[in-house]
């Protein structure tokens, strides 16, 4: 049978000190409190048999993959469906909220939250994403499987199998650095099985939460 556990897990803090909307633009890379996020994430699921590993191709969630890669003997399996949606922002130092007003040349691109008009559709992620958790439940005869993506994926899955909207408020997101959102299968579909943050003790030091 294939895998009994999807564990979809959040990379860790980047070094940003610039406060950067990074998205898909290279080089942003973990900070030193980020290597510590992603392997407490991987310590979390220690003595649970995982038997492959898939991440984002952005660096950070690679360098986030590397502690599971270490502790289960895994090679790391790369996979574009994972990765950061674009963004029109990317490259600013931006805040999603109220302050949007004052900079009007970015009005055109908050005129539809519901899509969102700034960057790849809602449904557009969480149509990939779906697919390569398929793939992926698939890839093994049976024990857990582990996805290293990012926030707004993640995001999409979860509120996909929970029946909600996909459209939402971004400062309302519950995925937090090095989160684990867990899965497992009911008859042909998806269903969220747990939520883990086995960095919540780190959270507090953290000053990029990368956010999109």
């Amino acid at each position: 049978m294939p895998a009994s556990l999807i564990h979809l897990v959040r990379h860790g803090e980047v070094h940003n000190p610039e406060g950067v909307l990074y998205g898909r633009i290279p080089g942003y890379l973990l900070s030193e409190l980020g290597h510590r996020m992603a392997d407490a994430a991987a310590q979390h699921l220690e003595g649970h048999p995982v038997k492959a590993l898939f991440a984002s191709p952005l660096e950070r969630a690679q360098e986030s993959a590397k502690p599971w890669s270490e502790r289960f003997g895994l090679e790391v399996t790369t996979d574009e469906r994972l990765i950061e949606p674009t963004n029109k922002f990317e490259g600013q130092t931006f805040e999603f909220g109220p302050k949007i007003i004052t900079k009007p040349q970015s009005w055109p691109w908050v005129m539809n939250p519901f899509k969102p008009s700034w960057g790849e559709p809602f449904a557009s992620v969480a149509d990939r994403m779906l697919a390569v958790i398929e793939d992926a439940w698939n890839s093994v005869d049976d024990g857990e499987v582990v996805m290293v993506s990012h926030q707004m994926p993640i995001v999409m899955v979860q509120r996909y199998v929970t029946g909600r909207k996909l459209y939402h408020d971004p400062r309302k997101r519950r995925c937090s650095l090095s989160s684990i959102t867990t899965l497992r299968r009911e008859d042909d579909r998806f269903v969220e099985h747990s939520y883990a943050e086995p960095a919540a003790e780190l959270l507090a030091q953290a000053a990029d939460f990368g956010a999109v």
